[in-house]
């Protein structure tokens, strides 16, 4: 258990539901005993449902068991770093729970990921041993690595491991040139081979919870390359306990042992593992997996299955709104639905409750932050557009952005530091990073810089990071522009974020060029970009210049490139 403070000024409090406490206990325990807790209550429970294939809790954990045996025969113990390269399929919840039974750490890698920052995390995280899938979007990047990288083996699945029609699919994806070739060689692993064992894995008895990492999941950065968050048992844990308490007011929002949980946002992503996955287990809920985002396929699953819980971007809920049919389907089984990744306009929210009945409970988090912060309570007060108010045992303080030792007065706007057992433990062998994050009473500075009301709600306003939102995904416009810089046509670039209806934001790029050489199109530019650039981080528009502004001292000035925009849009 987690020692708790007395919430002594902390305004927040004040506006809490009925039945929920700022001091509540939070159960801290190694990751790998929420499923374990849910197979032993809820042993028949449907706990995956997957293309038509419906996986117990039981069956789930005879899985997750056979799966670290067959980790641990590949070396997998403590100290070694499994990484996860998986869209939203049983894989996915398999590998995870079994790299922690097996003593290891994961590490998560993600399908946007441009391919030199797959070979970065490679390096970087000491990835040794990969799961991933045969297909053509997700096993080539991986396999040139093998022999170029210290990786040394894959455990390659297919999509066709699971589901109830296995040949129907797998003569589709065949047919749609979507299955690649893996070459049969010690390097590589099918999955199926790791799960043909009697499941008698080695355990290994973790320390300290708050220093044992669980997960490696990494943030991009202002300067390039992202940089690993290690995520120990104890925030994955504590984050749970926290989420949990916020759906325990006066009547509960949420059942045991009944829910359905649509898991559609990436596992792979820090909201989605905690929500979606941990959330979803230690509720012993039902989790439907979808491997993308497909409007009508998620539509009909939220009225055909009567989903109860859905966690998503406000991306996915705007869809959702626009789908011809939304006012004729039956989305009134919803529950609760979590809004994160960006910030949730309030007509979405109003245009949501109407049609569903539900409120979407926007929230604000970070991958440093497993990624609790502040939510917004499902019943009680809530306040157009605020992200809510700090969860259990978070404490929160805003510090001036010209002055970091002041704290800021109620209403003003100062940088959100956060303070808590959901805290990471640092960046991964960068202890100057960890250093130049954190205030010397151990806050970590967010980079948000946000406001807080008298009534302890939070209002986030502005950025001292140079950092876009694109979809949910944080999207740094250094990282493009050296990608930019690479194209022989040009001489400077300077990218901005522009409002997006879809994605909220997206990067433009302003482009001078070098003398003589004809200017890109934006599709030519795209083109080049492909393979530098994860899809998260794609321009979606181009602007050639004869020159671009700069400041007084020289630099390319990224504010008066966005007052012009502003202008145009306003004129």
């Amino acid at each position: 258990m987690t020692s708790t403070t007395a919430p002594t000024a902390i305004p927040w409090t004040k506006s809490y539901p009925p039945g929920m406490r700022w001091d509540a206990e939070l159960p801290i325990m190694p990751v790998q005993q929420l499923l374990d807790d849910a197979v032993a209550r809820w042993p028949e429970r449907p706990a995956i449902e997957f293309m038509g294939e419906v996986i117990s809790y039981r069956e789930l954990g005879a899985l997750v068991d056979r799966a670290a045996r067959g980790l641990q025969a590949l070396g997998v113990k403590p100290g070694v770093h499994v990484g996860l390269y998986l869209p939203n399929t049983p894989h996915y919840p398999i590998a995870f729970f079994a790299v922690l039974k097996a003593g290891g750490t994961v590490v998560n890698y993600s399908p946007l990921d441009a391919e030199r920052v797959l070979a970065h995390k490679v390096e970087d995280s000491q990835t040794d041993v990969l799961v991933t899938l045969d297909l053509v979007s997700l096993y080539p990047q991986l396999g040139r690595l093998l022999g170029a990288s210290r990786l040394q083996k894959l455990v390659v699945g297919s999509l066709t491991d699971f589901g109830a029609a296995r040949e129907q699919v797998r003569a589709h994806l065949q047919g749609a040139g979507q299955i690649a070739p893996v070459p049969s060689d010690a390097q590589h692993v099918p999955f199926t081979a790791l799960l043909d064992n009697d499941g008698r894995y080695q355990p290994y008895p973790l320390g300290d919870l708050a220093e044992e990492v669980a997960v490696l999941q990494y943030t991009g950065g202002t300067t390039g390359l992202p940089k690993g968050a290690m995520i120990t048992h104890a925030n994955l844990t504590a984050a749970n306990g926290q989420y949990w308490e916020s759906t325990q007011g006066e009547p509960k929002i949420l059942e045991e042992g009944v829910e359905r949980v649509l898991v559609v946002l990436p596992l792979f992503h820090i909201y989605a593992l905690s929500v979606g996955l941990l959330l979803g287990v230690r509720l012993g809920a039902a989790l439907v997996l979808h491997t993308k985002f497909d409007v009508d396929a998620v539509m009909k699953e939220l009225t055909a299955s009567k989903i109860t819980v859905f966690p998503g971007v406000p991306t996915m809920f705007a869809g959702l709104l626009m789908h011809p049919k939304a006012v004729e389907m039956d989305l009134r089984a919803l529950k609760f639905c979590g809004s994160g990744g960006a910030s949730l306009p309030v007509e979405i929210e109003q245009r949501f409750f109407k049609l569903t009945g539900c409120h979407l409970n926007e929230g604000w988090g970070m991958t440093e932050t497993s990624p609790v912060g502040t939510f917004t309570p499902a019943q009680g007060v809530r306040k157009a557009g605020s992200c809510g108010m700090p969860l259990p045992q978070v404490r929160i303080k805003l510090i001036s952005v010209e002055d970091p030792t002041r704290e800021v007065a109620v209403g003003e706007s100062g940088e959100l530091c956060i303070k808590g057992p959901n805290v990471m433990k640092g960046y991964w062998n960068n202890p100057k990073a960890t250093a130049e994050s954190m205030t010397p009473d151990g806050y970590f500075r967010s980079g948000d810089v946000a406001k807080m009301d008298a009534d302890g709600f939070f209002y986030i306003v502005d950025r001292t990071k140079d950092m876009l939102l694109c979809s949910g995904y944080n999207v740094y416009p250094r990282v493009i522009e050296e990608a930019i810089y690479e194209h022989p046509a040009v001489a400077e670039v300077c990218v901005i974020g522009i409002p997006d209806d879809y994605r909220g934001q997206s990067p433009k790029a302003f482009v001078t060029l070098k003398p003589g050489v004809p200017a890109p199109t934006l599709d030519e530019l795209k083109a080049f970009l492909k393979s530098r650039l994860g899809k998260h981080e794609m321009i979606g528009a181009l602007e050639i210049r004869a020159e671009l502004p700069k400041t007084a001292v020289g630099k390319l000035s990224k504010k008066d490139l966005a007052d012009d925009e502003a202008r145009k849009r306003a004129g």
